[in-house]
């Protein structure tokens, strides 16, 4: 079965290599790797030339990575298309086992991640969250829908679909957002086989958290409105988007207290603070309930 993998590609000459060849290695499937160089200012371009022969390569100018993507997406040839990140790589068997392990009626297949860190001192690896006894909706809400490089898409539906190119950040939840409303079929796989390097705090969904908690919450509102107007809204819904916002308020008081408290302020009054999980010890909860979200904010730093 032809497989097309395709690695939008923007400076990233230290990893390209393993990246193109992980796509090359995979068994069981018949790969056809396309990367889209987005106008790379490094040696990337010479990297992806050393494979010229096997795979097929697009310049699209400097673009952005969902323009890439959508490249990837009109060249594509394959039956299925996985994405893969061009600092990230695939283990030999990520596509097989997926296909192999569907029951053969899904439109996205998805299965966790190994998340592999690299620090000053050693690289450690670890499986995403996941949560595949919830319903998908209560799965895209906690974000356990795997990083980009966990998910197979069949590539007639999602060609009725496109990767939004001014999404700043949380790129595949806005696609996996669309995709549902479209009534694809998701179905879970349990091997992870795709491993997402965390590096650097530079990279797009790491380098400016406030952003990320504007984007999520944008898109936590196209949900819950979507979910109200088709008549799937259920509590637990409500109650995981609660969450959170309240998660994600006390990441931006990190940053900014009294823009953090404004937004707290703003989802509490639709209902939409619940404090539970680990964001919310018990000590943090007695000060919150006395003192409010800005002076509980101040005493956890205090005693931080």
């Amino acid at each position: 079965m032809k497989v097309t993998i395709g690695i939008p590609c923007y400076n990233a000459e230290r990893w390209i290599r393993q990246a193109i060849q992980s796509a090359l290695d995979q068994r069981g499937v018949e790969p056809e790797v396309i990367v889209v160089d987005d106008g790379s200012t490094d040696s990337s371009l010479a990297v992806i030339h050393e494979f010229s022969t096997n795979i097929r390569l697009v310049e699209g100018g400097h673009h952005g990575a969902n323009h890439a993507r959508n490249l990837i997406l009109k060249n594509a040839t394959g039956e299925w298309v996985q994405y893969l990140d061009a600092d990230d790589y695939l283990e030999p068997e990520k596509i097989s086992t997926q296909l192999n392990d569907s029951r053969g009626n899904a439109d996205v297949i998805y299965s966790p991640v190994w998340i592999e860190t690299t620090t000053s001192v050693a690289t450690t690896r670890e499986q995403s969250h996941t949560s595949p006894h919830e319903d998908i909706f209560t799965q895209w809400i906690r974000w356990h829908i795997p990083q980009t490089g966990g998910a197979l898409w069949r590539r007639e539906p999602l060609s009725k679909l496109s990767w939004r190119e001014e999404q700043p950040c949380c790129q595949e939840h806005e696609l996996y957002l669309a995709a549902l409303q479209a009534g694809l079929r998701f179905e879970y796989t349990p091997a992870p086989g795709a491993v997402y390097r965390v590096w650097s705090e530079e990279t797009l969904c790491r380098k400016d958290p406030v952003l990320v908690t504007r984007v999520r919450t944008g898109l936590m509102e196209r949900m819950l409105d979507w979910l109200k107007e088709e008549r799937k809204l259920l509590p637990m819904h409500r109650r995981e988007i609660a969450q959170a916002c309240f998660e994600m308020a006390r990441t931006w008081a990190r940053f900014n207290l009294d823009e953090a408290t404004k937004y707290h302020d703003q989802r509490r009054a639709k209902g939409l603070i619940r404090l539970a999980g680990p964001a919310a010890p018990w000590k943090y909860r007695l000060a919150y309930h006395l003192l409010g979200f800005a002076r509980a904010e101040r005493l956890a730093t205090a005693t931080r």
